[in-house]
């Protein structure tokens, strides 16, 4: 039994170490062009009703949080359906990989909003630039398993990030824009390494 249970257990080690060495293909082109269009739809939609999409931080705040979480209900559906079409036996594995790489980054967003959310409500117009700094942050650490064209993508976050935040602090005040430009123009290129990369664009190429 104990030989059993070895052999289990090197079997494991091996899948995950295959698994860290593969190319993540989870994330398709046309769901990240898509991400990036509902950044655009939202800024344009807060431009042409700002009093009920951004009449203050908190509204400002809440229009962008259904758009990450709508989007990301889009890019989750097409990782499970990509993973398991390009990844085959392994495709868990590699989502879980994935996931344990980007999730200190993408906690460390949610606890960060939630903290200023309560406690610091004035400095709600630090948040969008710094949910981009996290993101960069998130796309550095997942850099390994991804193409090598997406390092760039986490750069352009980075410095739009800390140039949101100094944009935004001289009159602690918050423009469609300031999330709209950065977003649209770093999920299209993100789209478009993508493409590069893996050689297609459609979701449903194989």
């Amino acid at each position: 039994m104990k030989d059993i249970d070895r052999a289990l257990a090197d079997i494991s080690d091996m899948r995950s170490q295959l698994a860290a060495g593969t190319m993540f293909r989870g994330f398709g082109p046309a769901v990240m062009a898509l991400s990036g269009g509902l950044a655009a739809l939202t800024a344009v939609s807060q431009l042409l009703w700002p009093d009920l999409l951004a009449s203050d931080h908190t509204a400002y705040i809440v229009t962008w949080l259904v758009t990450a979480v709508l989007a990301g209900c889009f890019i989750s559906a097409e990782v499970y359906a990509r993973s398991h079409r390009h990844h085959g036996g392994l495709a868990d594995t590699i989502v879980l990989n994935a996931f344990e790489q980007f999730l200190p980054a993408g906690f460390a967003g949610l606890a960060a909003t939630l903290v200023i959310w309560k406690f610091a409500p004035d400095a709600l117009w630090t948040l969008p630039g710094l949910w981009q700094v996290f993101l960069a942050l998130g796309i550095f650490a997942g850099a390994r398993s991804l193409p090598r064209m997406v390092r760039w993508i986490g750069g352009w976050y980075f410095v739009s990030g800390f140039t949101v935040l100094m944009l935004a602090s001289s009159a602690s005040s918050l423009s469609p824009w300031l999330m709209g430009v950065p977003f649209t123009i770093g999920q299209l290129a993100l789209a478009g390494a993508l493409h590069f990369a893996y050689g297609e664009f459609h979701a449903d190429t194989k």
